[in-house]
């Protein structure tokens, strides 16, 4: 039976899907991760492409806390348990009252405990110190429970996690995936063995996804060819033609016939490759 819709948005609460938005996250880890003298004087407010936006209530704070930014980042990551976040700009702005008290103390969220409540620092001075000395705590105490830096970057890496922080093995894996795209476009003949001659930690279960990707978008791109009306491919239509026929087929180069080419391509297709059209 459907309820009134008055009833359901009455009945209804936030739950712990909210802190899917990372901004929701970090806005409610904000006070445990920088300490509560600089929650009062600090808010975020955005997150876009990797870069958290810090409004202060003055030039001094955002100026001091620049200088502390890489820990800032670490610390965000860790406490939100996501690489959302790769660097902090800061702002001076109007700091809302309302805004700077976490909804966690309100009781809406509750997944991480509230920072220990100390008197309020006395200076600007003082309350950086005191956010340096809880980061230097937490790093010891990770050290002697077994995390470790990661060997790219320095963040800290769970015990069980590998050598690398999920930032750095995701940077790894977008350089690795556009390194075999290029070379599947540029020499698409070498194949797996020859790749991994070239691209380190290279899988053959990640080889054939991304073989796979790149056949469907050059795919797409040969058919948008093909309904555009031309009677010839252009020069890098050509190029993208002739690496889908010895990707698709996985032969050498000098075992492509024209009809291995025609039935992979189509008579259209064929066709406007072969044109005598310069483009």
């Amino acid at each position: 039976m459907l309820r009134p819709l008055r009833s359901a948005v009455a009945s209804w609460k936030p739950g712990r899907e909210v802190a899917a938005d990372p901004l929701v996250a970090v806005r409610e880890a904000w006070a445990a991760v920088v300490g509560t003298d600089v929650a009062a004087h600090s808010r975020p407010v955005e997150i876009a492409h990797g870069a958290l936006l810090v409004v202060t209530r003055s030039s001094a704070w955002s100026q001091q806390l620049g200088f502390m930014s890489e820990r800032i980042v670490a610390a965000v990551s860790e406490a939100i348990g996501r690489p959302d976040v790769e660097r902090v700009r800061f702002r001076v702005g109007r700091l809302d009252a309302a805004s700077t008290r976490s909804r966690a103390s309100r009781g809406q969220l509750t997944a991480r405990p509230r920072p220990e409540r100390l008197d309020p620092a006395p200076t600007l001075e003082a309350a950086l110190e005191r956010f340096r000395g809880s980061v230097t705590a937490a790093q010891r105490a990770k050290a002697a429970a077994g995390w470790k830096e990661c060997i790219q970057c320095g963040a800290w890496v769970a015990p069980a996690a590998g050598r690398r922080c999920v930032s750095c093995e995701n940077a790894e894996t977008t350089g690795r995936v556009e390194s075999v795209a290029r070379l599947l476009y540029e020499v698409p003949w070498i194949g797996y063995a020859g790749i991994t001659e070239i691209v380190e930690g290279l899988t053959p279960q990640e080889y054939q996804s991304i073989r796979r990707r790149l056949l469907g978008r050059w795919w797409d791109v040969l058919c948008r060819a093909r309904r555009s009306g031309r009677r010839a491919l252009t020069q890098r239509e050509r190029l993208v033609a002739s690496s889908y026929v010895l990707l698709k087929s996985e032969l050498d180069p000098e075992r492509i016939a024209p009809a291995v080419v025609r039935d992979l391509l189509g008579d259209e297709l064929h066709d406007m490759l072969n044109a005598n059209e310069n483009y």
